[in-house]
């Protein structure tokens, strides 16, 4: 089978919309049509060089959501018909981390930069070159052969065109919130970066019962955006956000900040340290250049106050009960998804989507498959 594409044949390089032939699917493995992807900023970083992939080409995205065609031998999760959506961290189920409920954190996610399979091989092909799918999916593809342990059923009621932002966007910043931050009722709360993830963690922190959800970003369009989604105040910069944090706790500060910046640094983390009280905690959501090591934060304070630095990946929830869970929720009006969508793109805009991105236009970018 034949299908199109956007791929990066070297890196850092530009999208480029190519032909790919694909392999039938072999066992565990399953034909999606995708009807939708989400523009996230991980696959930018895969472009930009910050992230280093596996193997090139390499066919992005992870955020998606479609319909199965076929599915090959051993498949008992899935059939043809089923609506699917992509999971950018593939859960096996029996591995150490799965069997003790760390999902997300699934010893096949060794193969997520790679691009593979899960037995290690690829199932896509450009120009004769065996060709690897950003985090086992490759969403940015009109059809791909995925893993079973990559996707997620959903029910039929569910849009396929805001389904994506379950893949990655949804998840990962609400998880940020309920479960790497712990918010509780009554707590101040800082999101740093309010983007896809960023918007999704002020979700979070305002269903938890956060007194403050304080949203930072530079651009005035997400700021203006961000009460739709729980914010009761925004700032340009975070020493702005950490003052008022202050002025509202007798000066203590935040109880936790969730660093969403698109491309996080350091001082991004030590800025948001500073910005925490006693006990606080700072969730590292977003990710930047693979080479940085540089963290600019006083270690007498970060000890003597208790302070925690927390990574997460997938909000350190379960994908596949995360992507039920926040599927329900939105189904009953209590996630907002359809409002994320700034703007939906054919595959053959997705590099005019990322400037956009990158420009500050767009909260989260979705691209139309046009397939049948």
């Amino acid at each position: 089978m034949r299908t199109r594409a956007a791929a990066l044949l070297e890196q850092p390089g530009k999208w480029q919309i190519v032909d790919v032939e694909l392999d039938e699917p072999q066992a565990n493995e399953v034909l999606v049509r995708f009807v939708a992807a989400g523009l996230c900023h991980s696959d930018d970083h895969a472009a930009t060089g910050d992230m280093p992939v596996g193997k090139i080409p390499l066919i992005g995205g992870h955020e998606g959501a479609g319909v199965v065609e076929s599915v090959g031998p051993g498949v008992h999760s899935l059939a043809p018909g089923d609506h699917v959506v992509a999971q950018f961290v593939p859960s096996c189920g029996r591995c150490h981390p799965c069997a003790t409920g760390r999902g997300n954190l699934c010893d096949l996610g060794m193969y997520a930069l790679l691009g593979s399979m899960a037995d290690g091989t690829y199932r896509a092909r450009i120009d004769g070159d065996e060709a690897g799918q950003m985090t086992m999916a490759g969403t940015f593809a009109e059809r791909a052969v995925v893993s079973e342990h990559s996707l997620t059923r959903i029910d039929d009621d569910i849009p396929l065109h805001v389904a994506p932002l379950l893949s990655c966007g949804a998840p990962t910043g609400w998880g940020s919130s309920e479960y790497a931050a712990e918010v509780v009722a009554g707590d101040t709360v800082i999101v740093m970066g309010l983007g896809g993830i960023g918007m999704n963690a002020v979700q979070g922190a305002a269903a938890r019962g956060a007194a403050y959800v304080i949203g930072v970003d530079p651009v005035a369009f997400k700021r203006d955006s961000a009460a739709t989604f729980g914010a009761s105040h925004t700032f340009a910069d975070i020493e702005e956000a950490a003052e008022f944090a202050r002025s509202v706790t007798n000066g203590q500060g935040a109880e936790s900040v969730v660093v969403a910046v698109g491309v996080t640094t350091g001082e991004h983390v030590g800025q948001a340290v500073d910005a925490v009280a006693k006990f606080g905690t700072v969730v590292v959501t977003g990710i930047g250049d693979v080479n940085e090591n540089t963290l600019p934060t006083n270690l007498w304070t970060l000890a003597m106050m208790q302070k925690r630095i927390q990574g997460t990946i997938l909000g350190k929830g379960a994908p596949s009960v995360e992507i039920g869970r926040l599927a329900s929720m939105y189904r009953a009006g209590r996630l907002k998804l359809d409002e994320l969508i700034t703007r939906t793109y054919r595959l053959d805009e997705i590099n005019q989507a990322y400037a956009d991105m990158h420009e500050g236009r767009n909260i989260r970018g979705v691209i139309l498959h046009d397939t049948e």
